[in-house]
């Protein structure tokens, strides 16, 4: 049993399936993303999950506590982040915090360290009011640290921020999990989830259409890499030469790069047929399959 444990999860409204026999288990300290588009039943997951809703049909159990008999204690192992996060804005950050502590029955004096590390030191004295759309952001990541709960739930954990902002988030999230603690994302920056993510699950129109690495989801697609190779003054000879090659798929010219989509073994016969029809190659790097194209694949009509 995982430490977040959802079993044929099942939720209608009126007769109509949000989300219809998912089942998933997240493992201590992993970093876990459940992706879909718009409508695709995230929220209702997560919703079921934190007790927010009540099921049609399923069980679920967080840091082994079952949610229906058990409610309370399997919240008390969650942090949670919601998509839209919102905070009195008569209360400075410090005064949100301390507030949200003594709703956990946590240390008050965690608060100040909380804001430190989410880059609101600075203004944890100011109403919330002012703060900016990234500043209510990270507030209320800071806010779902208290108590240093082993799981945490983020839910758009990046949105509104600036790049900078969002690269802070990551580095929290890869720090935090090095720590030990368990997160679980949703999220429709894809590029992100693919920097911290170990597993991802797949959602569209309720069903669980994929669960794994993004590694094993892609050899499961037959995605290949993109193999871009730099040459001095390229030809179509030479694009023609490599596109004989066993393994390659698609070649492409742009500008002075032959972009070539191969398997990981047609590389070096790739750079073989280049040399043997004269090229002379500058420099090549390898793009590997995005979970962006993962996910389209997923989610096509």
């Amino acid at each position: 049993m995982g430490i977040i444990d959802i079993k044929g999860l099942v939720k209608r409204y009126n007769g109509t399936p949000a989300v219809n026999e998912v089942s998933m288990e997240i493992e201590q300290g992993e970093v876990f993303a459940l992706l879909g588009p718009n409508g695709a039943g995230k929220t209702t997951t997560i919703k079921a999950m934190l007790g927010l809703l009540t099921p049609t049909a399923g069980a679920i159990s967080i840091g082994g506590y079952d949610l229906e008999g058990q409610g309370k204690m399997a919240r008390r192992q969650v942090g949670y982040l919601p998509e839209k996060v919102a905070f009195y804005d008569n209360l400075t950050g410090r005064q949100t915090m301390a507030f949200y502590a003594e709703l956990r029955d946590a240390d008050v004096s965690q608060g100040e360290a909380l804001l430190d590390m989410v880059g609101l030191g600075g203004d944890m004295d100011k109403k919330v009011g002012a703060y900016s759309k990234g500043m209510v952001q990270r507030l209320g990541l800071a806010q779902a640290m208290i108590g240093d709960p082993p799981i945490l739930v983020l839910d758009e954990p990046t949105s509104g921020l600036d790049p900078r902002g969002s690269w802070q988030i990551r580095q929290k999230i890869k720090k935090l999990n090095e720590q030990g603690t368990t997160i679980f994302i949703s999220s429709h920056i894809l590029s992100e989830v693919q920097a911290v993510s170990h597993r991802v699950a797949i959602l569209h129109h309720g069903d669980l259409m994929a669960l794994d690495t993004l590694d094993n989801l892609s050899e499961r697609l037959d995605l290949q890499p993109v193999l871009k190779i730099q040459v001095r003054e390229p030809s179509g000879e030479m694009a023609e030469q490599v596109r004989q090659v066993d393994g390659v798929s698609n070649v492409r010219l742009a500008g002075n790069t032959i972009e070539v989509r191969c398997t990981t073994e047609a590389k070096p016969h790739i750079v073989n047929a280049l040399e043997a029809a004269g090229g002379d190659i500058v420099d090549f790097t390898t793009e590997e399959p995005s979970l962006e194209e993962v996910f389209l694949r997923f989610t096509e009509d």
